[in-house]
């Protein structure tokens, strides 16, 4: 049988934003009981976590080094916290349309030169990053959101890059980084 890797493809923002979403994650985690959301850096998910043979990545790698080279930087600009009950908390993003039109660049990128199927490929994105999620229980959700929906938070990065992570059988580790052509 054929050895399949994890991978997916987010944006991910300047050091100083990861570290304090990273404090927020570290916050629910001692506070909730829920540390899932530390398993990956802060990040905007533009394509869903999908399998490929270790062999295939450097053809992954070398479209999304393309892809990347044609795009430009646009800035995103965070504010808030919403949620997706009963089990995510996320920081809220302002002006998600340069983020769809991105990703609506990049599905096409999948299917048309990677062959994903359509089944693998996200129909639609909705930008925002989490700091809570799956092991977040009913419970510590309702004690959490109530609290976290009053609390502010605001931050912006420039997307410079997108990158690939990949899935070290404990955590997502970045694979690489692509950065975009127009900086």
């Amino acid at each position: 049988m054929n050895r399949t890797e994890l991978y997916f493809i987010a944006l991910i923002p300047h050091d100083e934003l990861r570290r304090g979403v990273r404090a927020i994650k570290e916050r629910i985690r001692d506070e909730y009981g829920a540390g899932h959301a530390l398993k990956s850096p802060a990040h905007i998910t533009m394509q869903m976590p999908f399998k490929r043979s270790p062999a295939d990545e450097e053809r992954v790698s070398a479209a999304l080094r393309r892809f990347a080279s044609a795009e430009k930087c646009f800035r995103v600009d965070l504010d808030g916290y919403g949620a997706f009950s009963p089990r995510v908390i996320y920081i809220k993003i302002t002006r998600p349309q340069p983020i769809e039109e991105l990703h609506g660049r990049l599905r096409e990128l999948l299917l048309d030169s990677l062959g994903f199927s359509p089944q693998e490929v996200m129909q639609e994105v909705q930008p925002h990053i989490t700091v809570a999620t799956r092991d977040l229980t009913k419970v510590a959700y309702n004690n959490a959101w109530p609290e976290m929906r009053k609390e502010e938070f605001s931050g912006s990065f420039t997307v410079r890059s997108i990158f690939l992570l990949k899935h070290n059988g404990r955590n997502w580790d970045i694979k690489e980084e692509y950065p975009f052509g127009e900086q």
